[in-house]
């Protein structure tokens, strides 16, 4: 049985969102028979350096944990970002 928890995203998804961001997927990798977490990027229009490396730490606990991960929504310059940063190889990308 799947478990899986979305993480939405601001409009602007950077270093101010940091705090937040972690506390979020920290609170979730806590939770019993979590297996999936998916980051909702279909608000994001902007994101810097800063989130990308966000994403990677989150990654990168989540599968210390077996927890897959995946991005869902990502268009325009987000998607472009993504792209060019290599998220396929982390992260699954979803088509919505």
């Amino acid at each position: 049985m799947s478990n899986t928890q979305t993480i939405p995203l601001p409009e602007r998804f950077d270093f101010y969102y940091h705090k937040i961001f972690t506390y979020n997927y920290q609170s979730i990798i806590k939770l019993e028979g979590i297996n999936h977490i998916i980051l909702d990027f279909s608000r994001v229009l902007y994101l810097d350096s800063s989130a990308l490396g966000m994403m990677v730490l989150l990654h990168r606990k989540a599968q210390e944990l077996h927890i897959s991960t995946s991005i869902k929504g990502a268009h325009g310059q987000a998607e472009e970002i993504l792209n060019i940063a290599n998220m396929q190889k982390l992260y699954i990308i979803e088509n919505c």
